[in-house]
């Protein structure tokens, strides 16, 4: 008996120290996974803690291992033998449980990959307005020899928005600028506004006259039936052989164009798109000659608010004359500041200008 029950009890706590010490394993392989991937780093600290407890668990396993059977094979009294084989009793537990350990460990390591995927889907969450937003109001532009290009966008509501502007080259003597918006917040303006945006490109393709490109661009998007979605737009096309700047508005706020010491306003030449699927659009042409700047931008800027007093288009003019010969980047950033400094704060709708200088 003074032997038999330190042996048994060595057995128990050797095999509990196996079921341990394999359960450290797996939790060390999860905590230097979760250390390795550099999420939450309380999650890591989680599952480091419950590595280090295992750990723990496993030792004390071993040494109790160790020193009954140390105590099996020395002659010592039965009182002594039960008190020893006491030891046993934790690592005997730890066997009865063992099953539930391993499930317990495969859940955690379960939980930290469900939460890893939900922080890159808040990730992808957060980045989606972003992403969009670089897509309808590019930062960048291709080289165009002969122009420069400033631009400058501002989410006034902090989600997905509407507003869109493109600059591209149509062909060999032709560039086309382009600033829009789209009704309401969200995802689904977003879409329009991106469909609007690449539909335009191939009919300024197709049709030579803008107002027949913007006339074709109404007739496919109101066949979208979405009546609470209207788009308010402005096209410029500028011919570098012929010198010209031909344009059609949809409803658009004036865009501004500095030629020969003035500053003339590109009123609407037709409604606004996704209104009447029936539209009638017209294009109207200008001079564009070297020096000349164009000035488009969407109605978050000229609605800037001093309580019931508007920044409006007035005030959009008066910032043109006041130095016209500012480079573009510079215009774009003094527009903005203007209106918001007339507001006293923060502009609350979304703001994207675009300007163009010929060089």
């Amino acid at each position: 008996m003074e032997r038999v029950l330190p042996a048994i009890a060595a057995l128990v706590c050797a095999s509990a120290a196996v079921v341990w010490i394999r359960s450290t394993v797996f939790r060390h392989q999860v905590s230097r996974r979760l250390q390795g991937e550099q999420i939450d780093p309380d999650l890591w600290r989680l599952a480091d803690e419950e590595y280090r407890r295992d750990f723990q668990s496993s030792v004390f396993a071993v040494i109790a291992a160790v020193v009954l059977g140390f105590l099996a094979v020395r002659p010592i009294d039965t009182l002594s033998a039960v008190i020893a084989s006491s030891l046993a009793v934790p690592p005997l537990i730890t066997l009865i449980r063992r099953r539930r350990l391993s499930e317990v460990a495969r859940i955690a390591a379960d939980r930290s990959e469900v939460e890893k995927k939900a922080r890159e889907v808040l990730t992808q969450e957060e980045l989606a307005p972003l992403q969009w937003a670089a897509r309808l109001a590019p930062s960048d532009f291709p080289d165009l020899p002969g122009f420069e290009i400033g631009q400058a966008y501002q989410a006034g509501s902090g989600v997905m928005a509407g507003d869109f502007y493109d600059v591209f080259k149509i062909d060999d003597h032709r560039v086309g600028a382009v600033i829009g918006d789209v009704t309401g917040h969200g995802i689904e303006p977003s879409i329009t506004a991106l469909q609007a945006k690449y539909l335009l490109r191939t009919f300024l393709i197709q049709f030579r006259d803008p107002g027949q490109a913007v006339e074709e661009l109404n007739a496919q998007l109101s066949e979208l039936v979405r009546g609470d979605e209207f788009i308010s737009l402005c096209v410029l096309v500028f011919d570098t052989d012929a010198e010209t700047l031909r344009y059609a508005s949809a409803g658009h706020p004036a865009a501004f164009v500095w030629h020969q010491s003035e500053v003339r306003p590109l009123g609407a030449t037709g409604p606004l798109l996704m209104l009447d699927p029936k539209g009638t659009y017209h294009s109207r042409e200008l001079e564009w000659e070297q020096d000349d700047v164009a000035v488009l931008y969407t109605d978050g800027l000229a609605e800037a608010r001093n309580g019931d007093a508007l920044f409006g288009e007035d005030g959009v003019a008066s910032m043109i004359r006041r130095d016209p010969t500012a480079s573009p980047d510079v215009l774009t950033k003094v527009l903005v500041e203007a209106a918001r400094d007339f507001a006293g704060g923060p502009i609350g709708d979304d703001v994207a200008v675009l300007v163009l200088r010929r060089v």
